[in-house]
């Protein structure tokens, strides 16, 4: 782990010079901030001079370039919180708790290239005077880059008052935050950010593991707030495409990204309809993302970052000390057509002892079964096939849209499967497996969370859930859609969930997310052990 919590790099090399000399500088400061890394740019600032000041580049073309490169090379170092400031003056959300600049020659500890980064800090941003600084190596401080064609002196981004943008802003990545700096380049005055929510994620993919509204509104103004504290942000939660876009009067441009230019057309068709002027739409240039898989976008995007989510630990283990700490026992759920049979299987190749939770579910209803007598007294013996087993369908009609009989049944089958779930754990330990898999859709439902270490939740989009209970069971659509609607949603199990799988993909790709998920169990247990 890096060893300061956060961090102000200041830059000094010509812009036309940064989309070179970006990556050298990140990846080093990268290696020791762990948390936000802002960048001041201040293009030919002499840093050894007597009391540096602080001075905001202009906003030109060489300056958008500048920032993308910056961006396009902070994704790559995954897990880097970079933020240009675009504007000195004020307190930033995190305090930097050290100060890094790059030269050729790193000067003895308080050389003047360190005291000129003390005083700049404390000028600009209120920094303690004598926070740590570091030199990196690299270019020259503020040295020339002849081979750099100079920036024509008179170009210059166009400046609005007013300014609108919109998007899901999730988990905000580097595309984001060159966007939203265009936005604060190009606004003089106030910037409306518009956060889609509601029925504008319902078809984002793995739409489960968009963050809340209310987190991705406040990273949003944080970040804004730190890159350029002059501007008024109103963040708006977006329930249309529109928003009010289309009904401010005092906007005057929008800025659209390649895919979003037509959503820009039809925001000025509305604004005409109802009688208010045209934005501009100042277009952003998609930001490409290397290293995409097969099934992500090629560009840099959220829901390619939520993909690389699946089969990691989205939030701490459950921590019983009542619990054995072996076997480790996995609870694996998830709807109807989520796919969640065919990734205990995986875990069982992987070396897993599985315990089919449905099948220990038919063991508790044959005759002389633990819940046999007490399921028929309940319901009568017209459940009764003529053998006198159990016929689940026509109990599963008798319960099926009443909760009250529903609980009845199920305060006498569930007990009787827990008791039946342990000691197939016990099992499992006797036979000196590490990790035990239960499989069983009614987890959560159930109550059973107590018995495992950590719920695995297998999802799928709905659409694609139905066609799959239709084509597997001979259901009609409606038939299909009503069972599903009974169910836990994907977003409630996801809500009580350490891991994240989906199956909307070929199977090569599923089990390479079992596998992800199988090996990053393997090191928290590893490191448990060790402890």
């Amino acid at each position: 782990m890096p060893p300061f919590g956060s961090g102000l790099l200041v830059l000094t090399a010509p812009l036309g010079a940064l989309p070179r000399r970006a990556a050298a500088a990140l990846a080093a400061a990268a290696g020791v901030v762990a948390g936000p890394l802002y960048v001041h740019l201040q293009p030919g600032l002499r840093l050894a001079s007597p009391a540096p000041r602080p001075a905001a580049p202009p906003a030109c073309p060489a300056l958008l370039r500048a920032l993308a490169a910056l961006y396009a090379v902070a994704e790559a170092q995954r897990g880097l919180d970079l933020r240009v400031l675009l504007g000195p003056g004020h307190r930033l959300a995190r305090p930097p708790r050290v100060l890094l600049a790059t030269v050729a020659e790193a000067p003895g500890p308080a050389g003047p290239v360190q005291l000129g980064l003390q005083h700049l800090a404390a000028a600009a941003y209120g920094c303690p005077p004598r926070l740590p600084a570091l030199l990196l190596g690299g270019p020259e401080d503020g040295g020339g880059d002849p081979e750099e064609d100079p920036e024509d002196p008179d170009a210059a981004l166009p400046d609005f008052s007013d300014v609108a943008v919109g998007g899901t802003f999730d988990r905000l990545h580097g595309a984001h935050r060159l966007l939203l700096s265009a936005c604060c380049l190009l606004a003089r005055r106030r910037l409306l950010a518009g956060v889609a929510d509601g029925d504008l994620l319902r078809h984002k993919v793995l739409m489960e593991l968009i963050e809340p509204y209310e987190l991705r509104a406040a990273k949003l103004r944080e970040f804004l707030e730190d890159v350029k504290p002059s501007l008024r942000y109103d963040i708006v939660p977006l329930a249309d495409p529109y928003g009010p876009s289309v009904t401010d009067p005092d906007l005057q441009c929008l800025v659209v990204s390649e895919e979003t230019r037509r959503g820009g057309e039809a925001v000025n068709k509305k604004r005409l309809e109802n009688g208010l002027p045209e934005l501009a739409l100042y277009e952003i240039l998609l930001m490409k993302d290397p290293d995409h898989s097969q099934h992500e976008e090629e560009k840099i995007s959220s829901s390619s970052l939520r993909q690389r989510l699946l089969g990691t630990l989205l939030q701490p283990p459950r921590q019983d000390p009542a619990l054995p700490s072996r076997p480790y026992v996995i609870g694996l759920t998830g709807g109807t057509g989520s796919g969640k049979t065919s990734i205990a299987k995986l875990l069982g190749h992987l070396g897993a002892f599985l315990i089919d939770a449905d099948k220990l579910g038919h063991a508790v209803y044959v005759p002389g079964g633990p819940a046999y007598e007490r399921v028929v007294a309940a319901f009568g013996a017209e459940i009764l096939n003529e053998d006198g087993t159990i016929n689940r369908k026509v109990l599963g009609a008798k319960v099926f849209g009443n909760q009250e009989r529903l609980k009845s049944l199920t305060d006498i089958v569930w007990p009787e499967m827990a008791q039946m779930v342990k000691e197939q754990i016990r099992e499992a330990d006797a036979q000196g497996k590490a990790v035990c898999v239960l499989d069983a859709a009614v987890l959560l439902e159930a109550g059973w969370q107590d018995m495992v270490h950590e719920v695995w939740t297998a999802i799928i989009p709905e659409e694609e859930a139905v066609k799959r209970v239709m084509a597997r069971d001979g259901l009609s659509e409606e038939a299909a859609r009503s069972r599903l609607q009974s169910q836990m949603t994907n977003s409630q199990r996801v809500e009580q969930s350490q891991v994240v799988l989906c199956t909307l993909w070929e199977t090569d790709v599923t089990r390479k997310q079992v596998e992800k998920a199988w090996d990053l169990l393997q090191q928290r247990l590893s490191q448990e052990r060790s402890l």
